[in-house]
């Protein structure tokens, strides 16, 4: 068997359910499970609810790969030229730069997690939102929330692409 050496420095992180400071953007709720700075880079992860009808714009990382984990709710999602299904329990991959959107669908809230690689993407959220008061989700973004987000997005490596998916129930 070929031993392999940990990185250095490196060392394991745990985070319980209710573990991560709650961040408040674009009408979503991120919880912020694993910073960029706490993995070296290696990666963040979130935990995200977002409300029924969030539908970002098209857009490409140009910095990371995304993995999303489905735990409640559904959603559609674009990823290229194909268009998927997402229900509990189901999982996408997103290369870098290949251009995506999704779409909450139904009345229920997607509660989902968000991985990206590497890390980083989550300072975009800490930069254009602001901490949660409490439990819940807050208002629907506002025409300067938007603003910021496409104002900070290219320092993420964010490039928009086109409209957000339009819903499928209308």
């Amino acid at each position: 068997m070929m031993a392999t050496e940990a990185t250095p420095g490196a060392t394991p992180i745990l985070r319980h359910a209710d573990a991560g400071d709650v961040v408040w953007a674009m009408g979503n709720r991120f919880t912020l499970k694993m910073r960029s700075a706490e993995t070296a880079g290696a990666l963040s992860m979130l935990e995200v609810v977002a409300p029924a009808g969030t539908a970002p714009p098209l857009h490409t990382h140009h910095r990371e790969a995304e993995v999303f984990v489905l735990f409640e709710g559904t959603m559609i999602y674009r990823a290229g030229d194909e268009t998927f299904e997402l229900t509990p329990g189901s999982s996408i991959y997103l290369p870098r730069g290949l251009p995506h959107a999704f779409r909450v669908v139904g009345t229920d809230p997607a509660r989902f997690l968000a991985l990206t690689f590497p890390g980083g993407l989550e300072g975009l959220y800490e930069e254009i939102g602001r901490p949660a008061p409490g439990p819940g989700l807050p208002d629907p973004p506002t025409q300067e929330e938007i603003a910021a987000w496409l104002q900070a997005s290219p320092k993420y490596g964010l490039e928009l692409n086109g409209p957000p998916l339009p819903d499928p129930q209308v």
